[in-house]
């Protein structure tokens, strides 16, 4: 079950449809994070974390923005409760940010040479073949 901050006022109307899909992914997030780390890489055991944080953001976005089948409430709601990530929503609602992975890939101070990720980058721009994989998070690019 999803957690829920105990307030005095009752989930607003529609959670109970959207709260099965969120307690799926919550069973996705305890089993990501039970999993065995064994002869992975630090960061590696993170990854399957953010994707399912990335996951969750990304199906409230959806509901809200794309399909319009939630309604303001329980889309702040969510927010409060933070189910969603407010930021990362704030930023796929900017151009060129639509697909952005998490919020680590566009800070500057957590790369080499304070630019973006490399998952941040044109799939165009490069070489053919090669196969990034961004460290923060295990995005395969995300630029579009």
């Amino acid at each position: 079950m999803v957690k829920v901050r105990k307030t005095s006022k009752p989930p607003p109307d529609g959670w109970d449809l959207i709260e099965p899909t969120l307690d799926e992914l919550e069973a996705k997030m305890r089993e990501a994070e039970l999993a065995p780390h064994d002869g992975k890489r630090k960061v590696e055991t993170l990854w399957p974390i953010f994707k399912i944080h990335h996951q969750k953001s990304r199906y409230i976005y959806d509901l809200y923005y794309k399909r319009k089948t939630i309604n303001k409430e329980l889309y702040d709601y969510c927010l409060k409760q933070s189910i969603g990530d407010k930021n990362l929503i704030a930023q796929w609602k900017k151009q060129g940010y639509e697909n952005l992975c998490c919020l680590r890939c566009i800070q500057p101070r957590d790369t080499n040479f304070n630019k973006k990720c490399i998952c941040r980058v044109p799939k165009e721009k490069l070489e053919e073949g090669k196969v990034v994989e961004c460290v923060h998070c295990g995005c395969r690019g995300c630029s579009g």
